[in-house]
């Protein structure tokens, strides 16, 4: 019997043997893989996209200068609107829509006019007044025209707008001087009789501006 002895050889092979290689192609990293590798990047933006607008939030401040100043102002309305109640709780004679109805002066003439609201001096102040327990401005010359039957809004620029505008040269006693949120009547000589602010009384001075403008009623 015969028995063949053989010889198991190991051989060592270098281990990139078995690793792929850069000479194999299936194996080369791609374009990308290589950049992603090197975190290179490259964003192209087209000419057309434009910046955002940044806005920033802003905010105000009131002082407490302003907010006593508008509690102020807020309180001497108040007083006014009371004043204007307690006026006409107190006044029991003829109203403007009563002498409307029945006018004392049928005749109507601007010297009559101007007779009739200088008897009126003295009379105090009050916003919104339209009888002798108090007048505003143009209370004051509604009340006075409603006495020849001459209907007024309770408005300056209202009743400017019902009249003519003159000349100062041509101005009488009984016209209308108008001013900005204000009237009264020409008193000759560049005065006005008026009813002028509160805390004053309807009295006789100097027009104080040159921002007025002369109306007449009745033509």
């Amino acid at each position: 019997m015969t028995i063949a002895l053989g010889l198991v050889a190991t051989v060592a092979l270098p281990a990139y043997a078995f690793a792929p290689g850069s000479d194999d192609l299936q194996f080369e990293a791609s374009a990308s893989s290589a950049l992603t590798k090197a975190e290179a990047q490259s964003v192209e933006v087209d000419n057309s996209v434009t910046a955002a607008a940044v806005s920033r939030d802003s905010y105000a401040v009131t002082t407490k200068a302003e907010i006593d100043e508008a509690a102020a102002a807020e309180a001497a309305r108040a007083a006014a609107a009371a004043a204007a109640v307690s006026y006409t709780a107190s006044y029991n004679g003829p109203s403007v829509s009563e002498f409307l109805a029945n006018p004392p002066y049928p005749s109507f003439d601007l010297a009559s006019v101007y007779n009739v609201a200088s008897q009126y001096q003295g009379v105090p102040y009050v916003y919104g007044g339209a009888t002798p327990a108090g007048f505003d401005c143009s209370g004051f010359v509604m009340y006075v025209f409603a006495q020849f039957g001459i209907s007024m809004p309770h408005s300056s620029s209202g009743q400017g707008a019902m009249g003519t505008r003159i000349s100062e040269a041509d101005a009488v006693p009984g016209d209308l001087v108008i001013m900005p949120g204000h009237d009264g009547f020409y008193a000759g000589n560049g005065m006005i009789l008026h009813a002028p602010y509160e805390g004053a009384s309807v009295r006789v001075q100097p027009i104080w501006t040159s921002d007025y403008y002369i109306v007449r009623i009745g033509i």
